[in-house]
């Protein structure tokens, strides 16, 4: 089991893929990762924490700015969630 920043990744390996394979457990979101060797699969690991912490703190401070009253109208809203979302695929 892999460990970064409090979060832990289950690993397993394909052998007719020739693959690391994982995914980040104890979440309600999914976390895949995967690599050919086992520093590529910890790199990977790692830069999935990252960037899902990233999308995260995205949608947090949309949130915030709707609190604020920053965001004037629902669609508005809506429209600035959509285009965070939009980054991350």
């Amino acid at each position: 089991m892999l460990e970064y920043k409090g979060y832990h990744g289950k690993v397993e390996f394909d052998e007719e893929a020739g693959l690391f394979h994982g995914e980040v457990v104890g979440l309600r979101d999914v976390i895949t990762f995967q690599g050919k060797s086992v520093d590529e699969l910890e790199q990977v690991f790692r830069d999935s924490i990252d960037d899902y912490l990233d999308f995260c703190q995205e949608l947090i401070e949309a949130e915030r700015q709707i609190a604020r009253g920053e965001v004037v109208s629902h669609e508005e809203a809506k429209k600035q969630i959509m285009e965070n979302l939009a980054k991350w695929k």
